[in-house]
């Protein structure tokens, strides 16, 4: 029996394949280095990141070295720079009443303060002010440190279905990502993710393709999250203040969502689970309301820092999400069937951390949400609570959860007493989300059963 071990980071180091169909397998299988397994270079360590994040080039209001900059001097090791169907290349000049429209005021002084009186470069047309956006190759040499931070070059592939919006995030790419459009939502998610991985094919490395705040415009149901095979990753927590996390009345909560996607996955269709992550999704950066920095970030755990290393890490899983609770340890012992963390104290903070999860069997069956009309509405469906219920909860610094056997998967939400520093609703507190896991002998008790064997999951 092998064991998953992500006490120190271990990530698995696949050969990145150039043929797609390849890349798509081996993003669908999820692999996951195991223990044992040693390889070369430096020992794991985690990095913190944020894969969301907007400039000038698209719908932000700053430049994007002085973004840059403010990440790396606020304690995270990589960044992506994701604006709306642009990557920060070629030309492109923003008239100064742009930026006072979008309430940065003072950003050319502010950013000659920083980087000095000669790196803006402006021009006048027509009596008005203009500047010239730096490209990623030229402000990259001023924030970048060899093993200390880095830029990851990115994109949100911004597309829509019958004005629902479909965003899905590009990381570690060379080329834009055109829209591919679909439809139906399904098929606008799975087109443009399939892109995203035929770009990695083609550059022969590995790439990430996320999913950005299904619950914003309630453009992406549950359902719709289970269905796409080749979405494997999305955004658990997302720091814009309009992506509806907590979900209403009538639509279900970003947590509620995941398990559902995750059981029907696992359960009804032998696909592996989604992996969540935490963004910023900042575009604000003149004000402390709005969509602001610091909110949302991701813990890599990798052998180097470099972009490749820590993508490779994310598709193996050996990460996880936070709003502001950072852990000590995580280890997933598949062989034994326990997860176990250990939370970083903070001074007055208690925790109490959830282990999540559904239990094999479980009732599938699920009812239609109503408007006042007695119309069906096109949302995440009602389904049994014991679908993504506490199987166990644990006051303190270090939990522990033992598999019984049953569980389809299990996941841990570790929850702060100290709302974190910059909250986005009334009453938030800071978390973590770790991985599912106890997943794949189910995937492989289906193999096993389509091939005709009889080989019950161990």
């Amino acid at each position: 029996m092998q064991t998953a071990l992500f006490r120190c980071g271990h990530p698995h180091r696949p050969r990145w394949p150039r043929c797609g169909a390849m890349l798509v397998l081996a993003l669908f299988l999820g692999q996951i280095r195991l223990a044992g397994e040693e390889s070369p270079g430096d020992a794991p360590r985690w990095y913190r990141g944020n894969l969301h994040t907007h400039s000038l080039w698209s719908d932000g209001d700053d430049f994007p070295e002085m973004i840059c900059d403010w990440y790396a001097r606020n304690g995270y090791q990589f960044l992506a720079l994701s604006d709306h169907n642009i990557l920060s290349t070629g030309s492109k000049w923003v008239n100064e009443a742009t930026l006072i429209k979008r309430g940065a005021e003072g950003a050319i002084e502010r950013c000659r303060q920083r980087f000095g009186p000669d790196w803006i470069e402006t021009r006048e047309v027509d009596g008005k002010l203009e500047v010239r956006l730096k490209t990623l190759r030229e402000f990259r040499g001023l924030v970048e440190r060899p093993g200390q931070f880095i830029l990851l070059q990115g994109e949100e592939v911004t597309d829509s279905f019958e004005n629902l919006p479909i965003h899905i995030n590009a990381t570690h790419i060379d080329d834009l990502i055109r829209p591919r459009g679909g439809k139906s939502v399904r098929e606008v998610m799975s087109n443009n993710l399939r892109a995203i991985a035929e770009h990695g094919a083609t550059l022969g490395r590995p790439v990430l393709g996320h999913l950005n705040h299904p619950n914003f415009g309630y453009a992406v149901t549950a359902e719709d999250m289970a269905a796409v095979v080749e979405e494997r990753f999305f955004e658990i927590y997302n720091g814009h203040p309009s992506v509806n996390q907590l979900g209403d009345s009538r639509h279900a909560s970003m947590d509620r969502v995941w398990d559902i996607a995750n059981t029907l996955r696992i359960a009804g269709a032998n696909l592996p689970p989604l992996y969540g992550l935490a963004t910023d999704d900042s575009h604000n950066y003149f004000a402390e309301r709005g969509a602001i920095t610091g909110r949302g970030w991701i813990m890599v755990r990798a052998p180097q820092l470099t972009g490749t290393r820590l993508i490779e890490a994310i598709h193996a899983g050996d990460f996880y999400a936070s709003s502001g609770v950072e852990l000590e340890e995580l280890t997933v012992d598949e062989s034994a069937g326990r997860l176990s963390i250990k939370i970083r104290p903070r001074e007055g903070a208690t925790f109490v951390t959830e282990f999540i999860g559904t239990r094999r069997g479980v009732n599938l069956a699920s009812q239609p949400l109503v408007d006042d009309a007695g119309k069906e509405l096109a949302v995440t469906r009602q389904y049994s609570r014991e679908i993504g219920q506490v199987l166990a909860r644990v006051e303190g610094l270090e939990a522990s959860y033992g598999l019984s056997g049953d569980e389809l998967y299990v996941r841990a939400l570790i929850t702060s007493s100290q709302p974190p520093d910059r909250p986005v609703y009334e009453g938030q507190k800071r978390q973590a989300w770790t991985q599912p896991t106890g997943w794949k002998k189910w995937l492989a008790a289906s193999a096993n059963q389509r091939s005709g064997k009889s080989l019950e999951p161990r």
